[in-house]
């Protein structure tokens, strides 16, 4: 079977790093003027040489996204079920060399913790994990599905690489979108980060989108880590598998989150700093280059940055979130997966998305409708 690895196998990481950093004014006014832009001018809008132009693509970015998605913003929390995990990766906090209490939440844990994203409003719920696969595997998953799913209309996943049929059993037992991050496209370091469990296989998890797209699960969420390594070369690398999911996959959803490495508990600190200016041209290329791609925005940002980044691209934000399993009632002083910036409430946070005159949006998605629609 055909997977992106034969499409990233034609790329070179440093050919595509010399291409964008070569890249000239010229380049970058030519593919604003465009309206229909493909791969080549994402690579443009991201490099350095579009940096003075970034006023202008913010404009066009809000202009595309009123156009496309209307003034609204998906309101969704994370839920963590569970923080053991079998890998040792440098940058996250329930890496296996962290000496830290471990914690996998039960049946009725998770009853209270939905109580509470119920009480502050939520009707979107993304389930987190580590990579455990002895104590948090597809069973748990199935069952944590069916304790929660008459409790939310849309049930995202975050969890561990699993196999097509693994991805059909949760499609069935309603999960609406499967989040997959590569964390780094640099295959020649991606080991120097991931030094021990399943997600040391960078092929495995390369392939993880193609085995969701097969089992039809109707959203695939894609992002690198953001710091780990060049930022715009990484962006690069992701806005290439998902313009190969896209075309493979087409009648599936396509979402983009831009995690930036955070504080956590025996972490390495970002190895390439990505400021504010530099997200905000990351958002804007991408809504440039796709028009149809949904784009997340979580609590790992700050409160100032949150604010403004509202009309300019972004479908969708968390708020209140905890990344630490039994962090909203059960067990609040359990380790995090990373720190928080933005620590507003799930209404403060719907506020301030009305004071900039949109509407917050619990539900994007009505399970009925899809059952009705197959």
């Amino acid at each position: 079977m055909k997977t992106f690895k034969s499409v990233f196998e034609q790329y070179d990481w440093e050919t595509i790093k010399s291409k964008i950093y070569k890249t000239t004014v010229t380049e970058v006014a030519q593919s604003l003027a465009k309206t229909k832009r493909n791969l080549d001018d994402f690579l443009v809008l991201i490099s350095p040489a579009a940096q003075p132009y970034l006023e202008q693509m913010a404009q066009l970015s809000h202009e595309l996204t009123k156009k496309r998605f209307g003034k609204t913003i998906h309101m969704y929390a994370p839920l963590y079920l569970s923080n053991e995990c079998q890998n040792i990766c440098t940058y996250c906090g329930f890496s296996l060399d962290n000496k830290i209490k471990r914690k996998t939440l039960t049946e009725s844990e998770i009853k209270l913790e939905v109580g509470a994203l119920k009480k502050a409003g939520f009707d979107h719920v993304l389930l987190v994990t580590g990579e455990a696969n002895y104590t948090v595997n597809i069973n748990y998953f199935l069952n944590a599905i069916d304790v929660i799913k008459e409790q939310f209309s849309i049930i995202s996943v975050e969890v561990q690489p699993l196999s097509t049929e693994d991805y059909e059993r949760m499609h069935q037992a309603g999960v609406y979108s499967v989040l997959v991050y590569q964390e780094t496209y640099h295959q020649e370091v991606y080991k120097q980060y991931h030094t021990k469990g399943k997600k040391s296989n960078f092929d495995y998890r390369l392939e993880t989108p193609d085995r969701v797209g097969l089992a039809g699960i109707h959203k695939i969420g894609l992002g690198v880590l953001l710091g780990l390594e060049d930022w715009r070369t990484d962006s690069f690398f992701n806005a290439l598998h998902l313009d190969y999911l896209q075309k493979t996959y087409w009648q599936t959803k396509y979402t983009v989150s831009f995690p930036r490495l955070r504080p956590a508990e025996g972490v390495i600190k970002p190895n390439f700093i990505m400021d504010d200016k530099d997200l905000v041209q990351l958002i804007c290329a991408y809504r440039l280059w796709n028009e149809d791609l949904e784009i997340s925005l979580s609590t790992r940002e700050d409160e100032k940055f949150r604010n403004n980044i509202i009309p300019l691209g972004i479908t969708s934000m968390s708020a209140g979130s905890k990344t630490n399993p039994g962090g909203y009632v059960v067990d609040p002083q359990s380790l995090e997966q990373f720190e928080i910036s933005d620590e507003r409430s799930s209404f403060e946070i719907a506020s301030i998305i009305s004071n900039n005159g949109y509407e917050p949006v619990w539900k994007d998605w009505d399970r009925t409708f899809s059952q009705k629609s197959k």
